[in-house]
């Protein structure tokens, strides 16, 4: 009888049971996925050299979401071997962990840039973003050459450190305290960057828009570019991965 109720003609003549079944079916793969999920404290495997982004870094990530260069350029390398042997070491949950929203994707009008710090210099970035086809002549990027004269007005840093550690950035009281002085002394090495360097281990400290004494926008982006995909030493990890 069982056979015979459950047969597959009677399911798939039967539009009510061919639901309720499937519903079950669902039910079942949902309850298995999700349930372990309220058992352990993350889904992401920390890594090594992960850090909160510094104030400065932060507010070049601010401009860079503003000026929709995501629509463009992903921040996902994909573990497969033509993506690996063009951009580098595919992407990790744990770069994006203190990312609020994070800049994963698929969308390239452009290349991805989840590894484009330290691949070129600060000149050839502020170049490239005043005018692209200078250093790219087949690059359809518009030009963003008001960025290197817009002075950086970012607010209170303390508020917005404040904002994300609620969501889970691991921001200290100190870090939160000396933002705004922080996002000063990375971008202008003469002042005290001595509680920055040990806030922020592997900060970039320098003048990043050829422009000393001032603050700009192009400073900020530039010093986020500089950043990605230089935390995490896949070198130092490449002999692991061959071992496993």
């Amino acid at each position: 009888m069982a056979s015979k109720f459950f047969s597959h003609a009677k399911i798939e003549r039967n539009v009510t049971l061919l639901g309720v079944l499937s519903l079950v079916v669902v039910a079942i793969g949902g309850i298995v996925e999700i349930a372990p999920l309220f058992w352990i404290d993350s889904t992401i495997e920390k890594v090594e050299g992960v850090r909160p982004y510094t104030p400065l870094e932060q507010a070049g990530r601010n401009i860079y979401i503003r000026e929709g260069c995501y629509n463009c350029h992903s921040q996902m390398i994909r573990p497969f071997r033509d993506e690996v042997e063009r951009y580098g070491h595919y992407s990790l949950a744990a770069e994006s962990m203190y990312d609020h929203p994070f800049q994963w994707g698929s969308k390239r009008t452009g290349p991805d840039i989840a590894r484009v710090g330290g691949r070129y210099s600060d000149e050839w970035h502020v170049q490239h973003l005043k005018d692209p086809r200078s250093v790219v002549p087949e690059s359809i990027m518009p030009g963003y050459q008001f960025l290197a004269e817009r002075p950086l007005k970012v607010g209170d840093m303390k508020a917005h450190l404040t904002a994300l550690s609620r969501v889970g950035v691991p921001y200290s009281a100190e870090a939160i305290e000396a933002a705004n002085d922080d996002l000063q002394a990375q971008a202008d090495p003469s002042l005290d960057t001595d509680g920055l360097k040990k806030r922020y281990p592997n900060a970039q400290i320098r003048d990043f828009d050829g422009k000393p004494g001032e603050l700009t926008e192009m400073d900020a982006l530039v010093a986020y570019l500089q950043m990605l995909g230089t935390l995490v030493d896949f070198e130092a990890a490449a002999p692991q991965e061959k071992a496993q």
